[in-house]
């Protein structure tokens, strides 16, 4: 397959920088209709550690299924190529949305998008923005672990000067949380709703510390900041009766922060990256467990006990 770049942009998340690419069949405003989240990442041409080129009407390569993920509709069937390259199939609310194909040492991409898929207002658009946002989570993701980086579904809110992340499965109020902070706790500031960006830095007394960054993903609130700070702590969230908060250590606090990082874990080298990023936050960086109300009283709490 030869592919005709039309357009290309470069950016910039959590210091790591990226290039995407339109290619065949594709309108020429795709960036403005389809990207305007990527907009305060946007940088000039720069050293990128990887890249996206998104075709349209091509047919992506066969594979052969690994695992899949299947959540509130949204659904990823990951597997591998006779070639042994990485493909990552899109789908939502079973209508399938693109496919991603990454080249086996994860430097390079193809999203394969249908020509004329339809929503229920008879454009693709929602569809094709699904499908650019989901491919660049999940290659951003990869081709960043090996750099001390992590992608989390957490909420994260700023407060003098330091960032404070929510974390736990879906429905359990970690945006409900964050919204309690900024509405009960003075000079609180949401930094990112769903997916924040993580990376330790090692200092030369062998310990270190973590930034928390804004990102062009955000779930359902639109809040794509390019700032940053010093991750102050990341605190599990449980719904319960009472509100009680406990500083977690060692196996917990790593058993806590686990499932919330987004990554290619059946892959040993990228798992490894993650499993030496993890055990770095849980030393340097403190983690709370949290069983509250969604109330004014676990925001004060919460406050009191993870930034005072």
């Amino acid at each position: 397959m030869t592919l005709s770049i039309q357009n290309s942009r470069f950016y910039k998340v959590a210091e790591h920088q990226f290039s995407v690419s339109v290619c065949n069949g594709l309108c020429d405003d795709f960036f403005a209709k389809n990207m305007d989240n990527y907009e305060p990442f946007a940088v000039s041409e720069c050293d990128c550690i990887f890249s996206l080129d998104i075709v349209a009407g091509e047919k992506a390569p066969s594979f052969v299924e690994e695992i899949r993920q299947d959540e509130e509709g949204q659904l990823i069937i990951c597997g591998l190529t006779d070639a042994g390259e990485s493909v990552f199939e899109f789908w939502l609310f079973d209508k399938y949305v693109g496919s991603l194909v990454c080249s086996k040492d994860y430097s390079s991409s193809t999203l394969f998008v249908p020509n004329s898929e339809k929503d229920d207002k008879g454009d693709n658009s929602s569809y094709l923005k699904f499908a650019v946002n989901n491919a660049l989570m999940v290659f951003y993701a990869i081709a960043t672990s090996p750099y001390n980086t992590a992608l989390f579904h957490a909420a994260v809110v700023k407060y003098q000067g330091r960032g404070y992340m929510f974390l736990g499965k879906s429905g359990t109020g970690k945006s409900t949380h964050a919204r309690l902070w900024l509405k009960y706790n003075e000079g609180s500031e949401l930094l990112n709703d769903d997916n924040p960006v993580v990376r330790f830095y090692a200092t030369a007394d062998g310990k270190g510390y973590a930034k928390v960054f804004g990102s062009p993903w955000s779930g359902k609130t639109p809040c794509y900041k390019n700032e940053e700070c010093v991750l102050g702590g990341l605190v599990l969230l449980s719904q319960a009766p009472y509100n009680k908060i406990i500083r977690l250590r060692t196996v917990q606090a790593y058993a806590a922060i686990h499932p919330c990082i987004s990554g290619k874990r059946w892959d040993r080298t990228l798992a490894d990256g993650l499993h030496a990023t993890e055990n770095s936050l849980i030393s340097n960086v403190p983690v709370w467990y949290l069983e509250c109300l969604p109330d004014e009283a676990a925001a004060k709490l919460c406050l009191k006990t993870v930034a005072e």
